[in-house]
């Protein structure tokens, strides 16, 4: 790894892939601690930074929140080991996940019901100025066999 032990926070945007207004954010919410700055104010970050960085970038793509990546960074900056509590997030949003598939699943399944409905209609029977009778049937003919 390069050593870079001062650079400004166009120079840390950079090295680390994200814009400058997303490393003032991190630092706003605590996620990267507050740097030094020199005597004209300029931030000035170190290789922790870069690393600090990618830790979070690399935590928010397994689908954890700033929120949730905050309190892995508190546990550890207090020294305090981050697995277990890692493996809990992650677990948590895997489980979320599969929620989500088993909804997208269920929408497929309606969507599919809808299309085979739909192209069985005539177009020329649609007369509802309020619905359209592919999304929508109208109640009274759908009981009526239509």
């Amino acid at each position: 790894m390069r050593y870079h032990l001062a650079m400004k926070i166009g120079e840390l945007a950079r090295h680390s892939g994200v814009s400058t207004k997303a490393i003032r954010y991190y630092e706003d919410i605590g996620v990267l601690p507050q740097p030094r700055r020199e005597t004209n104010g300029y931030r000035r970050y170190d290789d922790v930074a870069i690393e600090r960085i990618a830790f979070i970038r690399d935590a928010q793509a397994t689908g954890l929140s700033l929120v949730e990546i905050q309190v892995i960074l508190e546990l550890r900056d207090e020294g305090e080991s981050t697995c277990g509590h890692v493996i809990q997030s992650l677990e948590m949003h895997l489980e979320d996940l599969d929620r989500q598939v088993e909804d997208l699943h269920r929408t497929k399944g309606r969507l599919e019901e809808i299309i085979s409905r739909a192209r069985k209609l005539d177009p020329t029977e649609c007369r509802d100025p309020n619905r359209c009778q592919t999304i929508s049937p109208n109640p009274l003919l759908v009981g009526a066999g239509k």
